[in-house]
């Protein structure tokens, strides 16, 4: 029964991924243009609820596209939560490690130099039903601020996020954590964008017969 429910909500999940993906890619181009700003953040994140730390240590993986319209998250939940409440003695355990995944469609709703904002909704699952959720498909919504770091050579994002069943079955105080991820530009390896010699400018020095004594030999060592 278990492994139904692990297997009915990952089904839910991808029947999502490829309704949101046909979504954003209406053509051949479009769809080209999809796989072309994929981007693949990992960073870390803590839990939280009602402000108060949970002590939940957050590992998340993210693959967006679509120019950050669309993300796929994958987090693993690595510690116990545990809440202090003054009804208890001992902090209250609110969930188990467990793994989690996300499908979200981003909105931009403002952008200044290198820092914007983002706000998100869409579907989570998660292996574990606990005192947060007691379902373990829930819907995800997220507030978040993506930046550039001087040089434009590393993207990061600080996003909150929010896991909960509406109440459609309790407990459902909600899963809250914060994660901060960081991407590379592959410009960080490889020949540098201003060295790279466009092929149109080559095809175009050969139909006109470019001399070999000028523009030809600056392209040499």
């Amino acid at each position: 029964m278990e492994r139904t429910s692990h297997l009915a909500a990952a089904s839910l999940l991808w029947l999502g991924v490829f309704a949101l993906a046909g979504a954003g890619a209406t053509s051949r181009a479009e769809a080209q243009s999809l796989f072309d700003s994929c981007e693949v953040q990992a960073g870390l994140g803590a839990t939280y609820h009602f402000w108060g730390p949970t002590g939940g240590v957050v590992l998340p993986v993210t693959l967006t596209w679509s120019d950050n319209r669309y993300e796929l998250g994958l987090f693993r939940v690595a510690t116990t939560q545990l809440l202090e409440d003054h009804n208890y003695h001992e902090p209250r355990v609110m969930a188990d490690p467990y793994w989690g995944m996300s499908l979200s469609r981003r909105w931009r709703f403002i952008e200044r130099g290198p820092l914007s904002g983002f706000v998100g909704f869409g579907l989570a699952a998660k292996t574990e039903s606990d005192q947060l959720s007691a379902t373990r498909l829930d819907f995800a919504s997220q507030l978040g601020v993506r930046f550039r770091l001087p040089g434009d050579r590393v993207i990061g994002e600080v996003t909150l996020r929010h896991w909960s069943n509406a109440g459609i079955r309790l407990p459902n105080h909600g899963q809250d954590f914060a994660t901060l991820t960081f991407r590379l530009n592959s410009d960080l390896v490889g020949v540098p964008s201003a060295d790279v010699i466009p092929l149109a400018a080559v095809a175009l020095a050969s139909a006109t017969g470019g001399s070999r004594g000028g523009w030809d030999e600056g392209l040499l060592p």
